[in-house]
């Protein structure tokens, strides 16, 4: 099964790395965050990827067709025809393909552009900016089991700010961090779609979050797969700086491979 990711989208919420390469390839732990969540998938045995590239999509193209240079050892010898010597040879199991789709173009129009690549078959969707501990074989299975044309993990994210309990007097009697029951239900990526989705987008203009699925969802065909564990985006300074602190003391909880 095919793993579309969505990696070419402008932001400006996190332009201290974004304006020199797109977000995919800003760094967790010294590797991309396009690269977590591959090996996420990847650890699930869906090593297939088709990836939606738009803004410095150049970028992503040339860190794929450099790979073994970014994770192998090499002796390169320049006095012998310039020969090359790969001494761990750090590969993955995977098959990636890099579509550019366009610099502007919304997200649904992203995954229009990729569908000649899909052949007509079930296919997983995620954005290249977040990363969880979802379990993609229960994923996969409730898809299978409630029958719809699309699934989508649905998440509550922790709150950004602290919660103040303020008496009639104006003191305030608590304060505590937001607790993730206390948010609603939001989309959190990593979602199975079936072909049929692609007939609820008529063209590149639009955005997949707005009339393709709130049709499905008017029509009965959009589902909720709960999910209560560990999910977390990057789209600010603070995110990435999160991100990076549970990587480097190794409390990561999306390092499931």
């Amino acid at each position: 099964m095919k793993v579309v990711i969505l990696a070419g989208g402008f932001d400006t919420r996190i332009s201290e790395e974004s304006h020199l390469k797109p977000k995919p390839m800003i760094e967790i732990g010294e590797r991309p965050i396009l690269w977590h969540i591959m090996k996420i998938y990847s650890h699930y045995g869906f090593n297939e990827f088709v990836i939606c590239l738009g803004y410095k999509g150049y970028l992503i193209k040339e860190y794929f067709a450099n790979y073994y240079l970014h994770a192998s050892d090499i002796t390169f010898d320049f006095g012998r025809d310039n020969n090359i010597t790969i001494h761990n040879n750090v590969s993955e199991p995977w098959k990636v393909t890099l579509i550019d789709t366009g610099l502007y173009t919304p997200t649904a129009g992203r995954i229009k552009a990729v569908a000649p690549y899909l052949n007509g078959e079930t296919f997983m969707l995620t954005y290249g900016n977040g990363v969880a501990d979802v379990d993609l074989n229960r994923l996969l299975a409730f898809h299978k089991q409630h029958g719809k044309h699309a699934t989508m993990t649905a998440v509550q994210p922790g709150g950004r700010y602290g919660v103040l309990e303020i008496e009639a007097d104006k003191k305030i009697r608590a304060f505590r961090e937001k607790a993730k029951e206390d948010g609603g239900w939001i989309n959190g990526g990593f979602m199975v779609l079936e072909p049929q989705v692609l007939d609820y987008i008529p063209d590149y203009g639009l955005a997949f979050e707005k009339e393709p699925l709130e049709n499905l969802a008017q029509d009965g065909q959009l589902i909720a797969y709960k999910h209560t564990g560990f999910w977390q985006c990057m789209d600010t300074q603070r995110d990435k700086n999160l991100l990076e602190h549970l990587w480097a003391n190794n409390q990561a909880p999306w390092k499931i491979w």
